[in-house]
């Protein structure tokens, strides 16, 4: 009898199907009594090429997940109602005979049974809220602001779908978002509703007024109820002409009779996202010091209705705060998330000590809730997708859900390891330290020893002002990166968020420099490890990490880099005066074109593409309106013209991301065959080098 002993099992290591197939849990919102919280889970199709998604309910005492609804397609944004009974969610359903045009509200028992649609709201509903009744619910609607009633808005709208021509015309300043244009000639308003009543009616609270939401997409961070259901508290831009960098106040109006007082206005300062405190008198916001530089985070602050003052009370804590903020029941502290070294945690900030510690430890906290002393989150990581956790008094905390524990089960994702390097230096002193995350290919030992040299895959975050994160990725998934044999890098350049104030604004007006000077050290770094491969280094980067990638290609000799992949990237600021958010580019920039083009130049990867050499694949969505296509087309013909390997992926129905599950394998293919082909081509040079010393 041999004494060989069987070979393990090969792991399977993440590809593109398998990270479509991941189930993807959505913002958990708990019952009054803290015993179930409901969720949102969404699941794609390769086959069909769409998403689905439907209501459970999870239990925090320890039973099993439940199916709530089924017989809709895209149900989501659920919220528990007051009493604990009902749950109401916006959705598009046929029900009753009809097809919802728009998104409609829809109340459901905790129980189960059949979705009931509220009333049909010809310009649909958007983001909303339970009023304490557990009866009435606010929510957001698009309408004509000119005209009057529900009923006047259904027949616009219908005249308005029926319109033969096709032509926008506005005279506004902000009039597209992101991958669509803003409703033309509508504005969001907030609107009340009795779910209970025998003919719910929809009522415009703004009616009359010249108040409206935010048009960047209105959600349910955008206004609050207070406690006893008189009072909306709502951010409102105060600017005639609305614009993606006005400085917002913070409103309240009274439903008994429609009078709105403004709370917080202040020309130098954006506010948004107001809570009441549970005793109603006092509302917590996110305030940010825009007079003083646009980079300014959002900081913690509290208006006080006794004096009608408000002020920041975590200018000394050298974080921004994101929303939802969620008051504690005893109104001494106050919930939310801020990032901290490319981790988000959820935080508790102490009002009587202004002083704040992490509650739940990061990965990347997405979502959280909190009632009757239970605290549920939502986190991701590298590693895993979204998991959800309850945190009960005085217990540890116990995962409730899990959606992809079998489908993931013996799935090999690689290893994460955070390594810090001397970077640049941001005031010309000493070099500032920089995070990068590594992640090694599945199976290869701790610290990427071994006999084999791998490649390299640089992964540059976009922003800039954002960061690679401790977080689960759908459109540039390391673990997928990592199991085609690549060592993946993802630094966190100077400019990037979760690293206090001064690195964030350390890039402001000298685009390209330190980023460029972090990349290059981590580069260096990576260089003199005994296993990577020299000649297989290879740089990525979407949307301003695709404006790095360009900006290498005219800044690093050829050579250096195999190949680059610049998706979404800005290309020439001036071009990009077409997108959407173009107010915002010549604060970063420290000028307009028509003012100091010289500046802009400097600034600019166009400027410097006599210099450019390294093949690229350039790949880019016809609706991103962040980053217009035309700046993804002008840089693939410049290298055509230019006589430079290039290679064009465009996508006529996919925006800033890319969204749909058959274009997302095509990414990944054109991505990984556009590396492969010059693998060969650093494995050919390679073999010259090594003929020639022989």
């Amino acid at each position: 009898m041999s004494d060989k002993r069987k070979p393990p099992a090969k792991r399977r290591t993440m590809d593109v199907e398998l990270l479509w197939r991941v189930e993807r849990v959505g913002a958990p919102s708990l019952s009054p009594d803290g015993a179930q919280a409901v969720v949102a889970v969404t699941r794609h199709s390769m086959d069909d090429n769409k998403a689905t998604s439907n209501l459970w309910l999870l239990s925090t005492l320890g039973g099993r997940p439940r199916a709530l609804t089924q017989c809709g397609d895209k149900d989501g944004a659920p919220r528990f109602g007051p009493d604990g009974h009902r749950i109401a969610f916006v959705a598009r359903r046929d029900q009753q005979g009809r097809s919802d045009d728009e998104n409609q509200l829809y109340v459901i028992d905790a129980d189960g049974g059949e979705a009931r649609r509220v009333a049909e709201v010809a310009t649909g509903v958007e983001a909303f809220r339970w009023l304490p009744d557990g009866r009435r619910v606010a929510f957001v609607s698009w309408v004509w602001p000119d005209t009057k009633g529900p009923r006047a808005q259904a027949r616009r709208l219908k005249a308005f779908k029926q319109r033969k021509e096709s032509g926008y015309a506005t005279g506004e300043a902000l009039y597209r978002y992101w991958d669509h244009h803003v409703p033309m000639g509508r504005v969001p308003r907030l609107h009340l509703i009795d779910v209970d009543a025998r003919q719910p009616t929809p009522r415009d609270l703004f009616e009359g007024t010249p108040y409206e939401l935010s048009r960047a997409e209105p959600d349910a961070d955008a206004f609050d109820v207070s406690p006893d259901g008189r009072r909306i508290a709502f951010a409102f831009d105060p600017v005639p002409e609305k614009r993606l960098d006005n400085r917002f106040a913070i409103g309240e109006i009274d439903l008994s009779g429609g009078a709105v007082r403004v709370l917080a206005q202040h020309a130098d300062w954006d506010f948004a996202a107001p809570r009441y405190a549970p005793d109603g008198d006092r509302i917590a916001f996110l305030a940010s010091h825009q007079g003083r530089k646009h980079t300014m985070p959002a900081q913690l602050a509290l208006w006080q209705r006794d004096g009608g003052t408000w002020e920041v009370v975590s200018a000394e804590w050298d974080h921004a705060v994101n929303a939802p903020l969620h008051w504690e029941d005893d109104g001494q502290a106050l919930l939310f998330t801020a990032e901290q070294k490319g981790r988000r945690h959820l935080w508790r900030f102490d009002l009587p000590d202004r002083r704040a510690e992490v509650l739940v430890a990061g990965g990347w906290v997405q979502h959280f809730d909190k009632a009757a002393g239970v605290l549920v989150t939502a986190a991701d990581a590298m590693l895993h997708p979204v998991r959800v956790h309850a945190h009960l008094p005085g217990r540890p905390a116990r995962r409730i859900e899990r959606f992809n524990d079998a489908l993931l089960a013996g799935v090999d994702l690689g290893r994460v390891e955070e390594v810090w390097f001397d970077g640049a230096s941001a005031e010309g002193r000493t070099p500032d330290p920089v995070q990068m995350w590594l992640v090694h290919p599945p199976g290869l030992g701790r610290g990427g020893r071994g006999a084999r040299k791998h490649p390299v895959l640089h992964v540059i975050h976009g922003g800039p002002h954002t960061a690679a994160g401790d977080t689960w990725h759908y459109r540039w998934s390391n673990p997928v990166f990592a199991a085609q044999g690549y060592v993946v890098a993802a630094v966190n350049y100077h400019g990037s968020s979760g690293f206090g104030y001064a690195f964030l604004d350390s890039i402001t007006h000298r685009w390209g420099q330190l980023e460029l000077a972090d990349l290059e050290a981590a580069t260096d770094w990576l260089r003199h490890q005994p296993w990577v491969d020299r000649d297989r280094i290879y740089a990525s980067g979407g949307s301003y990490g695709g404006y790095l990638v360009a900006w290498m290609n005219g800044h690093v000799p050829p050579g250096r880099y195999a190949a680059y992949v610049c998706h979404a990237g800005c290309f020439d600021w001036v071009g990009m005066f077409a997108e959407d958010a173009y107010t915002w580019f010549p604060q970063e920039l420290g000028a307009n074109y028509w003012d100091d083009m010289a500046r802009v130049h400097a600034q600019s990867p166009h400027a410097f593409a006599a210099a450019m050499a390294t093949p690229t694949l350039v790949i880019h969505g016809a609706l991103d309106y962040r980053v217009p296509d035309a700046q993804g087309l002008a840089y693939y013909n410049t290298l055509k013209a230019r006589g430079v390997d290039a290679r064009l992926l465009w996508f006529p129905d996919e925006n800033h991301w890319v969204l749909k599950p058959r274009n997302s394998r095509m990414w990944y293919g054109e991505f990984f065959a556009w590396l492969e082909r010059h693998a060969r081509s650093s494995a050919a040079r390679r073999s010259g080098r090594e003929r020639l010393r022989r």
